[in-house]
């Protein structure tokens, strides 16, 4: 018993071991549950190390699982300093991406760097990776190392560091660019504490490897690293720093042991002699093998590479060409040599290489020379390292650069690459952006041979490729998923000619064992022939056999000769197998190429097939009784089956056959030669002239239907001497009949009456027969049976045939027969001609067209054609195109014209057809021919696209007129292709190729023939093609049926839209036949077109597909359209539907192509909602109930409760299991009813009593407040109602005209004058604007000079300061002049802003020194009252103007412009200055104002015709609607360049005579004394109306501009003028007497009511807000380096002050920036773009300006009823815009610092910039007036200062003095 069950166990576990065993062909994997950052493995244990999102794994060499870390996420923020603690409030959960990874074997190290902490490291235990070693996050920067950003690049290598005689390991780490991280490009980072250095700590300060912290120029992608020879190596792509942002791809390369990154050199590598592929995605490093090597050295362009040589393999993509990729190789060798080249030049020869200098410094401003130059020769050698005073970083120009040719370029991206030998050849594995790894035999000519097995999920292959330790497995890592495949599948092959056409240089066919092997599998592959490589063998062949073939009746020996046979053993035995039979064979040992084996049998040879003379026996020879070496066929001839070919002749069929098969005549019988028989009666091999036989028939031309006798010859008969013989033939109908013989070999047959009527002829071969015997002899004779009557039904015809054939046509019988069958006399002529048809029917009246004439008897040949008239006119014969008979073909002349109308005659445009044969025979037709005039008339459609593709139909009367073929139209000078032709055309338009588009309305033209054309004018335009702006969603699962929305204009023109998919074909595929998928589009309109994406069910490539659009003509790429596999789903883990209604379904791939959304899934037949659609889950939502079952089988069978469950992604549908719906457990229905139904009635009848009860307390209330009601309820319904309506449209069309134009930024010189002068007493008059001063010319050499030394004065700082604090210290000195003195120095000293900056750090620190000790820190900055204020308010304007147009501009243009679009959409009263739509209350209009849209033609006089639309309101003053026309028509302009309101002239033209429309004239309304300006309402202008404006010289316009109200006021008399309102103070008396008080009560508005417009315009303009506070308080973005310089200068100085608080630093940080700057601009708009500000548009941005410098305040602002509605309005987003302005500045602080050597090379780049722009001499000679004003008091300042003293400060001033004024000096 107890062994029984030992042995069922032992069963089960054998069982289980074979299920389990991963060697069944699938491939081993690991699948992590987010994405895989890095891959690295530990070569020493072949052990895996995963550094994925939030985790860290250790892998086993076969994927399994050793531990898993989670390692994410944690409490972090960017801004956050590690530690992070509860203190950094930003902190949340933030994902850990790994970032680096490092294998350190000797100390059983890993080091793990995540994105979070700001990179911080760990160290981790090799061996298992749960034990942590080591971490700290309270080291601060320095142990900083990796990047807190996902999409910053980091690589790393291990090294060594020598200090103190001490080695150290360390680690080098290349990085790109974070903001938030440290700015070093390369860094050595330690691991283990020494001194002062900590763990991970930066050992290496080399700054000048690290680029401008604020500036992300060179955008550094680092793809590799890796050490060789003593150097460590980085690989990257970056940009040249410059505008372009074209990347380039460097190597650089410095010493392990380099100190100071000395030896640091950069050289370019490019791809292609073009440079086409230039960014770097993967590399590996490898040797190339002998194969690869030789073929690289022979190429000349890698110099002598060895098979030993390390050779870098890097994967390139192409900016030029982004479907593109390429791989290309680089010899270390080369690399070195190129970088010696490069650095000895710089050593030695000042950079220069061939006369061109090679070397560059990359990351630094400096101007002056980086190379040296000494006559000391290989400097590069001796210091290969490179020196402290060497130059050092050096980058290789771009014209040295290292080029290579790529070998392998491929559609696609290839993103992984690893190369490993094979027997001396190198293969490369290359992964791609769709998930592939494609296998590459690198050689001479490099080829893609295959793909690595595995699942291709379409996730891009990681960059880490890696090789197990013996290299026979890679590791192919996707997005979330490692697999593990082997290098080559030799394997797999099963036969050699399988296995040799992989190609595969893993493997060849192993030929003595049978199978495909790699070389070493093969045990005796070092023998010949024994092991055949795939790439470049053949399988072993038969080359012949001897003898070539055998009778079947023979058995024999055979030699079979195989060239290529491998040498056997004795111990190897041989055989031969012919079909089933086997022998022994016996090879050749002196050539071992000539086998000999035994024949089969004659009776296991198989029978001859039918219709052949030989069979085919399959021939094998094995080698040790199962190994097939090779194979091949063996012929067994059978000579008596070789009379099957031609039975007629059975001799000559033996005897010709390849066989040399011999006759037998005797026996009538065809066998194998034999030399031994012989007589007459024997016919040999290839002798067919001995064989008896019958030739020579006379006549050879037959007749059907008449019996002709026919002689003929016989020869070799003698053997048949005295026999009968019998003729016949198919068509003899089975009837022989007797030959005759007559004198000698001549013989005869009376002949047979042939029927046959298929053909006109046909040959007819005759057999013989020996008549008693029945036996076939060889006859060769054959005839033509011939039948007259076939294809010659009339007389012409019969009488065109050949005359040999002796046809007649018989009139008796009307047909063409043999001349011996018609008894009749035949006729000379034929009868006259008959027409049975004429093509066309109809002609146009000039003629000019072919008329084809059909019928009988119409001659014999072209010149029988004497004459063809048509309807009487003349018709000119085309030879060419005459058929003997049938059918003739003319062209017709114009129809007769109509004779004078007094001479009665006949229509003459019809008439019969006539036609006059040879002979004088006519003939006439009874169809008659119609002359008439074919009148097109209509067109439609009238337009479409230039391309064409256009089907257009023309509609008109006679239009089928001639034929298809004589009408040819055309669309201007465009032909039009003809599609079908009848009572209308239609046609398909060409492409356009006029250069105006849209064209002029062209001519669509007719032409009948060669002379008639008929227009039909002004039909036909071609628009603009139709563009495609965007479309969406950007991808489609394989399956197709997504729903695709393509967006853009045009498309109302276009007929057919079709979306296509295109394959490009795969080398790979068998099929090469191109296919395309196609759909057209569902649904379309003229800016929007629906698809539903094509199904596509081919291709492995899914990258190499190509979408595009057609819309007629119009082929668009839908470039970033992709194709994703089909989701995979997997089985349900829960069958069972609960309560819950919730089914999870699990799979991959869901998002890839597919919303929740557009997802459907079905539960029987029942829609269930997709609730949540992520990559690999999605949520459904089942129903209620139970629904009923999809398929009628289920649902008969009513046992199964189960229901199918479907998911529906467009046209793929996916079964993914069966669900059921929980049973319920029934509760008994004597229960529910009871206890539902008693307290019901309960409820029911508390209700009641309740209700009555309270029915009429309420009644009586009710009574009393509707009274109250429904006064108010009238005066209001109708506002309210109106309010509604306005703000519901209102929200509409907000953005509608912000697009159109450029935004009109001012120049640096106008935004300066604006900021610094515009504010000035003289405002634009200023002559810092005017740039006009007076100087006499003979003075002005002399001025210009002293200017220069006043100049040269202000650059002392001891001057400078003496000079502002004697002025400030005059009490006469006020706040506007300081204001104007600063900006005057700040152009003054503008060439100079580092000096500028210094000189107000200094009084900055006295400033606020000062408020700091008399203890009202908080005041500082508040006001502009001293000169440093000013200078730093016009320091902010400088330092931000980039920033402005770069980034701030455009949300501040488009808050402007909304505004001013939202104020002038309403009315606005022109006097007053109040409008409907505004954010202030005090500017509301509060009357209802009734209005309507008018939308204006306006001509621009001398402009041309064109017209230009303007929406204005009839309301609007004839002012107000001349600026909306000058915003409209010159909206391209800026405001500077348009003209001006009282320059231009409105004319309205009603009917023949034009009226000038002004805002006061003779018809002006007056109301008492009040006088009303005209509006558009005044005049009766309509909508659509064209108005003309045109520019005038001298106008006395009336109009209210607001710039000159009072100027013009004088000129509307003494009237009191108005436009909407009158002021309310002056009621007219008039008025007062209409009606009594309590009307005027009723009437009068609400104001309050219309506070909501307030409201309305807010929550219209709140986007516009939101986005212009956030790009000026978003520190996550750009932020100036201006800014974060001066808020850390503050910081500073608070630090340094004891009672400057957190709330005094915050206030000091607002008066510097947002209220001394961004306030300043936001109410100026004009201060930065050329625009105006209307005063209406300018209360409102009061408003906005407002609530910036309300968030930017400490102190709460209480609200209440009471406070302005300017402060409600805003006080909801307060709080947030509050929130955003500490998140600012709390983002400023945690910045990386900007240095003063940065901010300096900053404004020196400023100064550069546009000094030269700026006024200087007058801003020096406008400064030089101070110093004139205050000249004794600054000579005394002077005088008491011991430094200017020192450097003579007062001399210098005296005599800038004499030069400019004449001064009197103590000189």
């Amino acid at each position: 018993m107890m062994e029984r069950w030992w042995a069922w166990q032992f069963a089960l576990i054998a069982l289980v071991t074979v299920y389990l065993s991963p060697s069944l062909g699938k491939n081993m994997e690991f699948l992590s549950d987010t994405l895989i950052n890095n891959v690295v493995s530990d070569p020493r244990t072949g052990r895996l190390y995963v550094g994925a999102v939030n985790f860290l794994y250790q892998l086993k060499p076969d994927l399994e699982v050793e531990s898993r870390i989670e390692t994410g996420p944690k409490r972090d923020n960017r801004h956050c300093t590690p530690p992070v603690t509860d203190a950094c409030e930003e902190a949340v959960d933030t994902d850990n991406h790994n970032k680096l990874l490092l294998v350190q074997g000797a100390k059983d190290v890993l080091v793990v760097c995540g994105s979070v902490f700001r990179g911080i490291c760990s160290l981790r235990n090799l061996s298992n990776v749960d034990q942590l070693l080591y971490f700290s996050d309270t080291k601060g920067e320095k142990s900083y190392v990796a990047s807190a950003e996902e999409s910053v690049s980091v690589v790393g290598v291990m090294s060594y560091f020598t200090k103190d005689r001490d080695n150290f390991t360390v680690f080098l780490v290349g990085k790109g660019y974070g903001s938030h991280d440290s700015t070093k490009l390369i860094s050595t980072r330690i691991l283990q504490d020494y001194g002062d250095w900590v763990v991970f700590d930066s050992i290496i300060e080399a700054s000048a490897v690290q680029a401008n912290p604020f500036v992300l120029r060179y955008l550094h992608d680092f793809r590799f690293a890796f050490k060789d020879g003593g150097f460590v190596y980085f690989l990257f792509s970056r940009t040249l720093g410059v505008q372009d942002n074209k990347n380039f791809t460097f190597i650089s390369r410095m010493c392990e042991d380099d100190q100071g990154y000395y030896s640091y050199t950069e050289l370019q590598l490019n791809c292609s002699a073009t440079n086409k592929y230039n960014k770097a995605q993967a590399a590996y490093v490898a040797t190339p093998g002998e194969v690869l090597a030789r073929s690289m050295t022979k190429s000349g362009q890698y110099g002598h590479v060895l098979a030993a040589d390390k050779v870098l393999f890097v994967t390139f993509t192409s900016d030029e060409d982004p479907s593109t990729s390429a791989m290309c190789m680089y010899p270390l060798s080369s690399i070195n040599k190129r970088l010696v080249e490069i650095i000895g030049a710089c050593y030695s020869d000042n950079g220069i290489i061939n006369e061109r200098v090679a070397v560059y410094s990359p990351y630094s401003s400096k101007s002056e020379e980086l190379c040296s130059s000494n006559n000391q020769k290989n400097m590069a050698i001796r210091y290969k390292c490179g020196a402290e005073f060497l130059p050092s970083p050096m980058a290789s120009k771009a014209e040295f650069a290292l080029t290579a040719e790529p070998p392998l370029v491929r559609k696609g991206h290839m993103s992984a690459v690893a190369v490993a030998v094979e027997m001396g050849h190198a293969v490369a594995f290359v992964g791609t952006a769709t998930g592939e790894v494609l296998k590459v035999h690198l050689s001479n000519h490099s080829e893609v041979y295959g793909r690595a097995p595995g699942e291709i999920t379409g996730d891009k292959v990681n960059k880490n490729l890696l090789f197990d330790s013996s290299h026979q497995h890679l590791y192919i890592t996707t997005e979330k998923k490692i697999t593990k495949v082997p290098v080559q599948a030799c394997h797999l092959k099963t036969d050699c000619h399988s296995c040799v056409s992989m190609k595969d240089p893993y493997c060849g066919w192993c030929v003595l064992e049978g199978k495909c092997t790699r070389k070493q599998e093969c045990s005796r592959s070092a023998e010949k022939n024994t092991w055949l490589w795939s790439p470049d063998q053949k399988c072993v062949q038969i080359d012949s056999f001897n003898p070539p073939n055998l009778s079947c009746k023979k058995t024999q020996q055979i030699d079979i000769h195989i060239p290529d046979h491998p040498p056997l053993r004795p111990s190897d035995s041989l055989q031969c197998v012919f079909g089933s039979v086997s022998s022994i064979a016996v090879i050749n040992t002196a050539n071992q190429v000539v086998v000999t084996c035994s024949l089969p049998e004659t009776w296991d040879i198989p029978p001859t097939p039918e219709q052949q003379d030989y069979v085919s026996v399959p021939v094998k020879v094995l080698v040790n009784d199962r190994i097939e070496v090779t194979s091949g066929e063996y012929h067994f001839y059978n000579c008596a089956a070789t009379v099957r070919k031609n039975q007629n002749t059975p001799c000559i069929a033996c005897v010709t056959s390849e066989w040399g098969c011999q006759w037998n005549a005797e026996d009538h019988s065809c066998s194998d030669r034999d030399d031994r028989v012989d007589g007459e009666h024997i016919v040999k091999p290839q002798q067919s002239d001995s064989c008896p036989q019958f030739e020579s028939p006379v006549p050879d031309l037959i007749p059907v239907g008449y019996e002709i006798p026919i002689n003929f010859q016989g020869r070799n008969l003698d053997i048949y001497m005295g026999r009968r013989f019998t003729i016949g033939t198919e068509l003899m109908k089975h009837t022989d009949k007797e030959v005759i013989q007559e004198q000698g070999s001549k013989f005869k047959f009376t002949g047979y009456e042939f029927t046959y009527d298929k053909k006109q002829e046909v040959n007819v071969s005759f057999h013989i027969k020996e008549r008693d015997t029945e036996r076939k002899i060889d006859s060769t004779l054959t005839v033509k049976l011939y039948n007259c009557s076939v294809g010659r039904e009339d007389c012409s015809l019969c009488k065109h045939a050949d005359a040999a054939y002796q046809c007649v046509w018989c009139a008796a019988t009307r047909s063409c027969v043999y001349r011996e069958l018609c008894t009749s006399p035949q006729p000379a002529q034929c009868p006259n001609p008959e027409i049975t048809d004429i093509i066309p029917h109809f002609g146009p009246l000039n003629g000019r067209i072919s008329v084809t004439i059909k019928g009988s008897n119409m001659g014999i040949k072209k010149e029988d054609i004497k004459k063809i008239t048509v309807a009487g006119v003349d018709c000119v014969h085309q030879v060419d195109r005459y058929s003997v008979s049938t059918s003739v073909v003319c062209e017709i002349g114009p129809a007769k014209r109509a004779p004078p109308s007094d001479i009665p005659s006949e229509p003459t445009n019809s008439g019969a057809v006539e036609i006059e044969v040879e002979g004088e025979r006519r003939g006439t037709s009874q169809v008659i021919f119609t002359y008439r005039d074919p009148k097109p008339n209509k067109v439609h459609p009238a337009k479409g696209p230039a391309a064409g593709g256009t089907v257009i139909t023309i509609d008109g009367e006679h239009l089928d007129t001639a034929t298809k073929d004589d009408v040819a139209v055309t669309v201007g000078t465009v032909a039009c292709e003809v599609l079908s032709f009848g009572k209308r055309i239609t046609c398909k338009t060409g492409r356009y190729r006029g250069q105006k588009v849209p064209s002029e309305s062209l001519t669509v033209t007719v032409r009948y023939g060669r002379n008639t054309t008929k227009d039909v004018p002004a039909a036909y335009l071609y628009s603009e093609n139709p563009k495609i702006i965007d479309f969406k969603p950007k991808g489609s699962f394989l399956c197709g049926g997504r729903k695709i929305e393509v967006v853009g204009s045009g498309f109302d023109l276009i007929q057919r839209a079709t979306m296509k998919v295109l394959p490009s074909t795969d080398e790979f595929s068998q099929n090469t036949r191109p296919v395309e998928f196609v759909q057209e589009a569902f649904s379309k309109n003229d800016t929007t077109l629906y698809f539903l994406s094509p199904p596509v069910n081919c291709c492995h490539d899914i990258q190499s597909l190509r979408t595009v659009l057609h819309l007629d003509n119009v082929m668009e790429d839908l470039k970033g359209f992709d194709y994703h596999p089909n989701p995979s789903f997997n089985q349900l883990a829960k069958n069972v539907i609960t309560e819950t209604s919730i089914i999870i379904v699990t799979g991959r791939g869901f998002s890839k192509a597919m919303t929740a959304k557009e997802a459907q899934a079905y539960v029987g037949d029942a829609l269930c909602h997709v609730n949540i659609l992520q990559d690999d889950k999605l949520i459904l939502e089942a129903p209620s109930t139970q629904p009923k079952s999809r398929s009628k089988r289920q649902r008969r069978d009513t046992t199964n409760n189960l229901l199918d469950l479907v998911v529906q992604f467009g046209h793929g549908e996916w079964l993914v299991g069966s669900v059921y719906y929980a049973r319920k457990d029934d509760i008994p229905l004597v229960i529910i009813i009871p206890a539902v139904i008693v307290p019901m009635l309960l409820f029911i009848a508390v209700s009641v009593y309740c209700y009555r009860r309270k029915s009429q307390q309420a009644e009586r209330e009710y009574e009393k407040v509707k009274h109250q009601l429904e006064n108010l309820e009238e005066s209001v319904r109708d506002r309210c109602k109106k309010e509604f309506t306005d703000l519901m449209i209102e929200m509409e069309d907000h953005t509608s005209d912000l697009s159109e134009a450029r935004i009109p930024f001012l120049d640096y010189k106008n935004y300066t004058d604006r900021n610094f002068f515009l504010p000035s007493k003289d405002g634009a008059n200023d002559a810092m604007i005017t740039r006009k001063i007076q100087i006499p010319e003979a003075r002005r050499a002399i001025v210009a000079q002293a200017l220069n030394q006043f100049s040269n004065l202000l650059n002392s700082k001891t001057f400078l300061i003496n000079f502002i604090r004697t002025l400030e210290s005059r009490p006469d000195f006020n706040a506007r002049a300081r204001g104007y003195f600063a900006s005057l120095l700040t152009v003054a000293l503008h060439g100079k802003l580092e000096y500028y900056t210094d000189i107000m750090r200094t009084l900055l620190l006295e400033l606020m020194d000062e408020h700091v000790q008399n203890k009202n820190p908080k005041l500082m900055l508040r006001r502009s009252e001293t000169v440093v204020e000013r200078m730093l308010c016009n320091w902010m304007s400088i330092c931000l103007y980039q920033f402005l147009r770069d980034t701030a501009g455009e949300p501040l243009y488009k808050l402007f412009k909304a505004l001013k679009h939202q104020v002038e959409k309403g009315p606005v009263d022109a006097k007053m200055k109040k409008a409907k739509y505004t954010l202030n209350d005090t500017g509301l209009l509060g009357d209802d104002v009734e209005y309507s849209v008018l939308t204006l033609q306006v001509l621009v006089h001398g402009e041309g015709p064109d017209v230009t639309p303007v929406k204005v309101l009839n309301c609007d003053t004839i002012s107000q609607v001349k600026e909306k026309i000058i915003d409209q028509v010159y909206r391209n302009l800026p405001y500077s360049q348009r003209p001006k309101v009282e320059s231009v002239a409105l004319e309205w033209r009603p009917g023949s005579t034009g009226q000038i429309l002004s805002d006061l004239d003779l018809t002006s309304q007056k109301e008492g004394r009040w006088k009303r300006l005209n509006t558009l309402a005044h005049y009766n202008v309509r909508d659509n109306a064209t108005l003309v404006l045109s520019r005038v010289l001298h106008t006395q316009s009336f109009h209210q501009h607001q710039d000159s109200y009072e100027e013009k006021n004088s000129l509307l008399e003494d009237d009191n003028t108005f436009h909407l309102v009158r002021p309310a103070d002056e009621i007219d008396e008039v008025k007062s007497k209409r009606g009594s008080m309590k009307d005027k009560a009723m009437t009068k508005a609400i104001t309050e009511i219309y506070l909501t417009r307030l409201l309305s315009v807010k929550g219209t303009l709140q986007q516009f807000v939101d986005d212009f506070f956030r790009s000026v308080l978003c520190s996550s973005s750009i932020v100036p380096p201006a800014v974060k310089y001066f808020f850390d200068f503050l910081d500073e100085q608070a630090l340094r002050h004891d009672n400057v608080d957190e709330e005094t630093l915050h206030i000091w940080k607002t008066n510097s920036l947002p209220l001394r700057f961004w306030v300043n601009i936001l109410r100026n708009p004009h201060f930065i773009f050329d625009v105006h500000v209307t005063e209406v548009v300018d209360a409102s941005l009061h408003v906005i300006s407002q609530t910036f410098m309300d968030a930017c305040t400490k102190s709460e602002h209480k609200l209440s009823r009471e406070s302005p509605s300017n402060k409600l309005l805003y006080a909801k987003e307060i709080s947030t815009y509050k929130k955003m302005v500490d998140d600012y500045y709390k983002g400023i602080r945690q910045m990386v610092p900007v240095s003063d050597q940065d901010m300096n090379t900053h404004l020196a780049e400023v100064s550069r910039q546009h000094t030269d722009k700026l006024n200087t001499q007058v801003a020096l000679h406008q400064l030089y007036q101070y110093a004139s004003k205050y000249y004794d008091d600054i000579i005394q300042s002077l005088d008491e200062d011991p430094a200017a003293q020192n450097k003579q400060l007062t001399l210098r001033l005296q005599q800038i003095a004499a030069a400019l004024e004449n001064k009197v000096t103590d000189l």
